[in-house]
């Protein structure tokens, strides 16, 4: 139900209402109360104090003159009720709390009443007329004030939806590279309200919370999709990836934080923080790309490590899944331990003539190949492309 229905239906419950004479005398004055109603609130509600011109003026008038007019039960047209709406709204967009229209309220009401008391008296109105007056009048005014509430909240929650999509636009210019001084760059960070920072961070998060993570980072964060991925621009990179490692392990996101660049730097940056998302794992859920350059550099060209493998690890063919599987582990950590059989026996778990045996039969598979340095190279790079875990 409407502000201007509640108060009618209020009116129409009343046994005494004011009698006509003393109803025309009140209609007729209207006009004088509501300048009294305005002046008071200027003289007491300080963000008022100034002269009442243009949209704000007009408001402020006229939702005085639609307030009286449905205090004395005259008809109303039923979007009067949104000025009052509007009202709130206007508030909001101004950039002030809803404080000061609240006192304008009370004042305009004590003000109101003490005048429309007056006159009524003067024609006649009886005393107990008079008390449904006053009684209907503020239950009223606590209604208005109601509708300011719900028009600024309304205002609040479009500016927001507002200002999330203008982010997105500006995240999704900035990572397709365009130039910090190009007109549109400077004019989507304008409605975004977001200044260019010299320098930002760039993440890629993946997992069903990446939402929650974005909003408990530090600093401003502009964001956009790429299909799974959360994509993440922000203004503040102090102790960003302590902070995203303890994101990461608490809500059970994925992130990758690529470096800290400028602005025309970004989609370089996010490049690589989409590719450090793709290395992370249960067991380290959140990896600083600048840590993992080349297990990036080796992911970026999965078609030639896909080569260099059937080319390089062809001789193992013939062996079974498993067979193959321990043979390619003990194969990386014997050349990532450069040959000590006692490093690679600890780092897989296993006894030390088992690496023996294993490196006796790799050397009858792959013969000559594992002294040569360029081709040891080789192989592990095949191997490390590969993912062979520890076995």
């Amino acid at each position: 139900m409407s502000v201007s229905e509640s108060w009618r239906n209020y009116v129409e419950s009343t046994d005494e209402w004011l009698q006509a004479e003393a109803l025309d005398s009140v209609r007729a004055a209207l006009g004088s109360i509501a300048d009294d109603v305005v002046a008071a609130i200027q003289q007491e509600v300080p963000d008022y104090a100034r002269p009442l011109e243009g949209r704000f003026g007009a408001s402020i008038r006229l939702g005085t003159e639609v307030a009286l007019r449905a205090l004395i039960g005259d008809e109303q047209d039923p979007s009067s009720d949104q000025v009052y709406r509007r009202l709130g709204a206007g508030e909001y967009r101004a950039g002030r709390s809803l404080d000061a229209l609240q006192s304008a309220y009370r004042v305009g009401a004590r003000v109101a009443w003490r005048r429309i008391s007056d006159v009524a008296a003067a024609a006649g109105a009886t005393a107990a007329a008079q008390r449904s007056l006053a009684e209907a009048m503020f239950v009223y005014i606590d209604r208005l004030a109601g509708e300011s509430v719900e028009g600024y909240a309304e205002a609040q929650l479009s500016d927001a939806g507002d200002l999330d999509r203008r982010r997105r636009e500006l995240a999704e210019l900035l990572i397709a590279g365009a130039a910090p001084e190009a007109p549109e760059l400077v004019r989507a960070a304008e409605l975004a309200r977001w200044p260019l920072p010299r320098r930002v961070a760039c993440l890629a998060l993946l997992g069903a919370h990446a939402e929650r993570a974005r909003h408990r980072l530090s600093g401003e964060a502009l964001s956009a999709r790429r299909g799974e991925a959360t994509l993440l621009v922000i203004s503040d990179p102090a102790a960003l990836e302590r902070e995203a490692a303890r994101l990461a392990e608490r809500l059970g996101v994925r992130v990758g934080v690529g470096p800290v660049v400028s602005p025309a730097e970004i989609p370089g940056s996010m490049r690589l923080a989409r590719r450090a998302v793709a290395l992370a794992s249960e067991g380290e859920p959140s990896v600083v790309a600048e840590d993992r350059l080349a297990d990036i550099a080796l992911g970026a060209a999965p078609e030639i490590l896909v080569l260099l493998r059937s080319r390089l690890l062809a001789p193992l063919d013939e062996e079974t899944s498993a067979s193959r599987a321990r043979l390619e582990a003990t194969l990386l950590q014997w050349l990532r331990h450069r040959g000590s059989q006692a490093a690679v026996a600890r780092e897989l778990g296993i006894h030390p003539q088992t690496v023996r045996y294993r490196m006796a039969r790799l050397r009858e598979l792959i013969g000559t190949s594992l002294e040569d340095p360029d081709r040891r190279f080789a192989l592990e790079l095949a191997l490390r492309g590969g993912g062979s875990a520890r076995r």
